[in-house]
């Protein structure tokens, strides 16, 4: 069943399974009650009349994470959160992969080495299952019995489907459920499972010095990450940088050290770890002002975090091209990054004015037609020693096909940009 009269992949659907009925177009109520189970795309909300209907006729839901923890022949390894999850999950693979584990990576994750979970059981069973997973694969996952789970963090995001931020973390927390080692992020509120639980505990942090594990050491002359009190890797050697990747490469670490993975290889792939695309991705330089496609922030914590990060490493300011889908959510957050760190915000997208609005009265702001539009006028803004930051705090789908795209778009205009400067 799909609510579009014409979903993406229907002739390829209907012909390696033309036996399977399609019924396409509004939800049939009769269809939903009578079902014998419901397995829910992670994209239809389970708040919808039709299935609270089915539910309370007694109809079970399920979803592809919870068929794939059932049928799995080896442990998973489960990484959620508002932020960080896909370089979580990719530095992970790249630690397993040098330690010689066979690994499955999938889930909610993008890129050419992932694939949807249940993509994952058509190829040979591997040694373990490391899962990017979402808040709206996690609310049909009943029981995920992962072999470590971690909630990164957690920060406003699809206001547009849950009643709040409660709503949104309870469906966070299902990760834990039936998992035998839990990590535990110090330095946020919200990465505790609720209540008591059976799971072997570990723990991470920046800000905590009282934590024993992975953790952040200043020295008079470096900061380090360590291993309780010895030295892993000064952060000077990372090649991604920011707070918020600190904390996502001391996550990693802490999930492989609970796998038992060698400290040797957990510091040597993280040391040559470059990042991933459309996350802080360095694009170029044009008249001494440097470029950075943050794409991927697609909510305000990403882009905040972004903001502080890129701002640190500079001698001049940063000038924000923000805007699109704004899901909901509350933009006031950017209002003390911004007045630190920069001097122009330029706007683009569909909910442009709702991010305008919270902005300081003094914050100088422009509302751009188009990408071209937003990379011409920051270039004009911008001096040398200044960031241009596409880091949009919304999604995509307003203007562009997906936030890949959007990246995209943006280092192609760049680049041409580049290309007429040298002309």
């Amino acid at each position: 069943m799909d609510s579009r009269e014409n979903p993406p992949c229907l002739d390829k659907f209907v012909c390696e399974f033309p036996d399977i009925e399609c019924e396409l177009g509004e939800f049939s109520t009769s269809t939903f009650v009578n079902a014998s189970e419901l397995i829910v795309s992670p994209g239809v909300s389970l708040n919808i009349d039709v299935i609270i209907k089915a539910r309370e006729s007694g109809v079970p839901v399920t979803g592809d994470i919870d068929i794939f923890s059932k049928v799995a022949g080896a442990p998973i390894v489960a990484v959620t959160g508002s932020n960080g999850k896909s370089t979580v999950v990719s530095l992970l693979a790249e630690i397993f992969s040098k330690a010689g584990i066979d690994c499955g990576l999938g889930g909610n994750l993008d890129g050419e080495n992932a694939m949807p979970a249940l993509d994952l059981l058509s190829e040979p069973i591997k040694d373990l299952y490391i899962l990017e997973l979402s808040s709206f694969q996690l609310e049909t996952t009943r029981c995920l019995n992962a072999e470590v789970a971690v909630i990164l963090n957690v920060s406003e995001d699809h206001m547009d489907r849950y009643d709040g931020l409660e709503s949104y973390l309870s469906a966070k927390q299902r990760i834990f459920r039936g998992s035998r080692k839990i990590i535990i992020n110090k330095d946020s509120q919200y990465s505790k499972p609720p209540g008591e639980c059976e799971a072997q505990i570990w723990e991470f942090g920046i800000e905590d010095s009282e934590i024993r594990g992975f953790r952040l050491l200043r020295n008079e002359d470096e900061e380090i990450l360590a291993y309780n009190l010895e030295k892993i890797i000064s952060v000077n050697d990372l090649k991604i940088f920011g707070r918020h990747n600190i904390s996502n490469v001391l996550a990693a670490m802490t999930i492989a050290k609970a796998m038992d993975v060698d400290m040797e290889v957990i510091r040597e792939v993280v040391q040559q770890f470059a990042g991933l695309p459309h996350r802080c991705q360095w694009v170029a330089q044009i008249d001494g002002v440097n470029f950075y496609n943050d794409s991927k922030g697609t909510n305000v914590g990403a882009t905040v975090a972004a903001i502080e990060g890129l701002g640190q490493r500079l001698s001049g300011h940063i000038i924000l091209i923000a805007g699109g889908v704004g899901k909901g959510a509350d933009f006031s957050p950017l209002r003390a990054v911004l007045n630190r760190w920069a001097k122009e915000v330029i706007l683009i997208g569909r909910d442009a004015k709702e991010i305008a609005a919270v902005l300081d009265s003094e914050m100088r702001t422009y509302f751009a037609k188009d990408m071209l539009d937003a990379v011409n006028t920051a270039l004009v803004k911008a001096g040398p020693g200044d960031a241009v930051l596409l880091s949009p705090a919304s999604a995509s789908f307003d203007m562009f096909r997906n936030f890949e795209h959007r990246g995209q778009v943006f280092t192609d205009t760049v680049r041409s940009l580049q290309c007429q400067q040298k002309h």
